[in-house]
């Protein structure tokens, strides 16, 4: 009989009057990588937080290699062999990857070389055991974000991990840095260590996992071993419907240029040129994806597109208007339209309701205002409106845009952004942490918009979802465009070994 690592029984988690866990029972077996899967509010997050020691359950019980044990804390976790990889890494970025590994040992001096070196060479010897090169001298920010990935794991391992966590493990990585993971997660499995991850990605769940559970609505409903099942049942399993991805097929009625920049040149926060000499067209009816590794400039490419950042040097031209440093509010009137990287940070009012968060850029107008006074009624009717016709689910209409799940946040945003019917929509991660069905929503949206002969400019750290929305995609690289692909000559191999700064414009365009 195989041993199980984990196996959680009858676990109850309730916050207030929501159940986000409902008489769970998840068993994974040892020297496996198990995928848990789940929409937004599933429940999938609260199983690991519970295993990571984040949460105690208020019923049912967890046995560890056979053990029935007690997880109060992370310190808990690490006792019994749970070790923990989150999606936003815990690591200083000016320590030394070396430091971030020992990081809070206790009952040995913080100097001394004959330490130091003791420890390097035991952290050393868990790199060359497992695979994992990473420069352990270098601080932490000078790092790739695949290098840091590496720390996290090794931190883990250092601390005797032999269960290991992923949450989103691939959600800022190259194509080349996911499969590299993947390898290391294989040979950690051959070592013994045994994998639960959670990810939206559902092709790479059937590349690297061997089992996999499904969870609805606080409920286990499936697990499986991988070769039983494929991407499209598991979508339909997590959402309980028949998913249908829509093929968008390349736009064949592209028009008008909409937006031209040229030599756009924009600073970072830390005064360095973020972006320099970029140039770019955008016409209506079309997608257009920008493709990349975080802190290439996306960031500073949104914001100086839609105002929120100045140029040092370059021209906009929308629909033929000169628009760089043109400002906020007048590129909201010439129907620029904006998904912001962060929807509650950037995008939506998180004390504000439904109603309010739909009115945000248009409030001004006779629709919403007049005589000095909001039309609260017409609004109230409005907002109702406007938010079944684009599915935004809520518990009440003046409840906080905070407490909706992450899915109909980002629907609320879209439907107030595509009601004013944009000439250009600049959409920044528009599906990051949503499911399948809400990103499903979302890319029917944008397609939409498409169709609509409006222009959309998509930025994306997920290749499959440029890939698949794209007229054609053009790759950020250093601050500038290295190479621009049509449709048709725009696979996963070669755009990640641009994204990587392996392939230049000119071998592109060979």
């Amino acid at each position: 009989m195989t041993k199980l690592a984990v196996q959680m029984t009858g676990i109850v988690k309730k916050f207030g009057e929501v159940v986000a866990n409902d008489h769970v029972d998840f068993a994974v077996r040892a020297g496996e990588i198990h995928a848990l899967l789940g929409e937004n509010g599933a429940g999938k997050s609260t199983v690991m937080s519970l295993l990571s020691g984040l949460y105690r359950a208020d019923a049912g019980g967890i046995a560890v290699h056979g053990t029935s044990s007690s997880i109060a804390s992370p310190k808990d976790a690490m006792k019994l062999g749970i070790g923990m990889v989150h999606q936003n890494f815990r690591l200083v970025p000016t320590l030394t990857a070396l430091e971030n590994i020992i990081l809070g040992e206790r009952g040995e001096p913080w100097r001394g070389n004959a330490w130091k070196k003791r420890k390097l060479a035991q952290v050393d010897g868990i790199c060359e055991r497992y695979g994992l090169r990473i420069p352990l001298g270098q601080p932490v920010w000078a790092l790739s974000v695949g290098e840091q990935q590496r720390v996290e794991i090794v931190k883990t391992l250092y601390r005797g991990a032999d269960i290991i966590l992923l949450d989103e493990p691939t959600s800022v990585l190259t194509p080349g840095e996911a499969e590299a993971l993947f390898q290391t997660m294989r040979e950690l499995k051959d070592t013994g260590k045994t994998m639960i991850i959670t990810t939206h990605k559902l092709k790479e769940v059937m590349a690297v996992a061997d089992r996999i559970s499904v969870m609805r609505k606080g409920r286990m409903i499936a697990s499986m071993d991988a070769g039983e099942t494929d991407a499209r049942n598991l979508a339909e399993l997590m959402v309980g419907r028949e998913i249908r991805e829509r093929e968008a097929a390349e736009s064949g009625h592209a028009g008008e240029t909409i937006l031209e920049v040229s030599g756009m040149t924009v600073r970072s926060d830390h005064g360095h040129d973020a972006l320099a000499n970029v140039a770019f067209r955008i016409r209506e009816g079309e997608i257009v994806g920008v493709a990349g590794v975080a802190g290439n400039g996306q960031k500073e490419l949104a914001e100086a597109l839609t105002g929120l950042r100045g140029w040092t040097k370059g021209s906009m031209l929308l629909q033929g208007e000169r628009m760089e440093n043109a400002g906020v509010r007048r590129l909201i009137d010439r129907g620029v339209a904006h998904i912001p990287e962060d929807r509650m940070k950037s995008g939506l009012a998180g004390s504000l309701g439904v109603v309010d968060n739909l009115m945000l850029k248009t409030y001004r107008t006779g629709k919403h205002f007049r005589f000095g006074l909001l039309r609260n009624r017409a609004n109230v009717a409005w907002g109702k409106g406007l938010a079944e016709r684009f599915d935004v689910r809520y518990a009440e209409l003046g409840s906080p845009a905070r407490q909706m799940s992450g899915g109909n946040q980002q629907k609320l945003l879209l439907a107030r952004e595509i009601d004013q019917q944009p000439k250009l929509m600049v959409a920044v991660h528009p599906t990051q942490g949503l499911d399948v069905g809400a990103a499903e929503s979302v890319h029917q949206m944008l397609l939409g918009l498409r169709d609509a002969s409006a222009g959309v400019l998509l930025i994306s750290e997920d290749l499959d979802e440029v890939l698949l929305l794209s007229d054609r995609v053009f790759v950020l690289y250093g601050g500038r465009i290295i190479g621009e692909l049509p449709k048709a000559e725009a696979d996963k191999e070669r755009i990640g070994r641009m994204m990587a700064g392996l392939e230049d414009a000119e071998v592109a365009a060979q």
